[in-house]
């Protein structure tokens, strides 16, 4: 009968040490779980301001990009005002100087050099006009192109995490 009392102690330690390895393997496993669900919300939150951030950072390029847009635009506007006026006070400067050709060859030489000055000015006022279109366009995208590049780097940190 001690033999089976002996026997009977050392099987209730046994499971008493089991049961305590359980327990803490339990424990440590719930901890472990607790920690990582932890830590994986607080990445989600973070992700979540930044995704915030960054569409307020968007919204204020947008309004940036249509801001020098409006710029441009003004700009363009006054410099079409500044040549049609030019051109307008210089056909008249140019059609009083015809009135005053005394010969049909002096009426055609100053004609010619009006036309081919005529000419010139809408070539170089065009060339002008393009580099304003081409600058407006490069300013206007440049705080697009920005955000794009911005949101490619954090797509890139977002997928690596």
């Amino acid at each position: 009968m001690a033999t089976t009392r002996t026997a009977a102690a050392k099987t209730e330690a046994t499971v008493q040490d089991i049961t305590a390895d359980v327990t803490a393997k339990v424990e440590t496993l719930v901890a472990d779980t607790q920690k990582n669900v932890s830590e994986q919300f607080e990445k989600f939150s973070k992700s979540f301001e930044s995704l915030t951030a960054m569409g307020q950072e968007n919204m204020d390029a947008i309004t940036k990009s249509s801001e020098i847009a409006a710029k441009a635009a003004e700009g363009i506007s006054s410099e079409i005002s500044a040549f049609t006026k030019k051109s307008f006070e210089d056909s008249v400067a140019a059609a009083q100087d015809l009135a005053s050709a005394k010969t049909m060859t002096e009426l055609f030489e100053k004609q010619t050099a009006f036309a081919q000055s005529a000419f010139e000015g809408w070539v170089g006022q065009t060339t002008k006009m393009n580099e304003i279109f081409v600058a407006a366009a490069k300013d206007v995208t440049a705080p697009l192109g920005e955000r794009v590049t911005a949101a490619t780097e954090k797509m890139k940190t977002l997928t690596a995490a």
